[in-house]
């Protein structure tokens, strides 16, 4: 699954890449590493003209309770084979789709008893576009609308599942044919099933004391690094 990811785009580049205008102030301070299980704020797209911010972890338009985190938690990610069916997705197929642009996102291989971090990048182009989905809710004690998106998941390519070798799955990365079409909602979810190929993606080994770390959002985060307790084979 997809709960750590990084966002060091400028808006510029976001601009050139999705054709989109950016909304006065939209921040744009790098984000190394950081876990869906804070519910960051992120840049996301869709088929508005103008870039939004949102927060990781979807909470569907229905929910009536007042701690989000409780729903937030277990929708940071929709499978692909089972999003028709649950309740907090169902409704947003072909309605709701959006993008969340991404530089990398971090995996855990196992290896023994112990767990290896990995960064997972772009091999062509600075930025990935997953797949995904938003919804808007109403807080009932703040009166406030919040926006939120998930991170649509897939079986893993070749590379992803030697990385990610306990669940062997990895985020849907769209092609850029791809980009316009999903956010029209225009993409059948079964032709989701088939992952990039692993060329379009490169990965390495990096710091598993910087990422457990309480400061963890640095550029070294994602810099290689060899653990001491893993010797690297031929994986890559």
């Amino acid at each position: 699954m997809c709960y750590s990811n990084s966002s060091t785009s400028k808006n510029i580049e976001l601009t050139k890449k999705y054709g989109k205008k950016i909304p006065k102030g939209m921040d744009e301070t790098p984000v190394f590493f950081s876990s869906g299980f804070s519910y960051p704020t992120w840049r996301i797209v869709t088929k508005e003209s103008t870039l939004e911010n949102m927060n990781w972890g979807l909470i569907p338009s229905w929910f009536k309770d007042a701690d989000y985190k409780d729903i937030a938690s277990m929708t940071l990610n929709a499978r692909v084979e089972t999003v028709g069916e649950k309740a907090s997705f169902k409704n947003l197929i072909h309605r709701s789709e959006c993008i969340v642009p991404s530089t990398g996102f971090f995996e855990w291989q196992t290896s023994g008893k112990e767990k290896i971090p990995y960064f997972i990048r772009p091999a062509n182009g600075p930025i990935f576009s997953m797949a995904g989905f938003y919804d808007e809710w109403l807080d009932p004690f703040l009166g406030t609308v919040r926006k939120t998106f998930t991170i649509l998941t897939c079986p893993a390519n070749e590379l992803m599942a030697e990385i990610h070798n306990s669940k062997k799955r990895m985020p849907v990365i769209l092609e850029t044919s791809q980009e316009n079409l999903w956010l029209e909602g225009k993409i059948d979810l079964k032709d989701m099933l088939m992952p990039i190929e692993s060329a379009c993606i490169t990965a390495h080994e990096v710091s598993k004391k910087i990422i457990l770390s309480k400061e963890n959002n640095i550029s070294e985060v994602q810099l290689p690094f060899e653990n001491s307790f893993f010797t690297q084979g031929e994986l890559f």
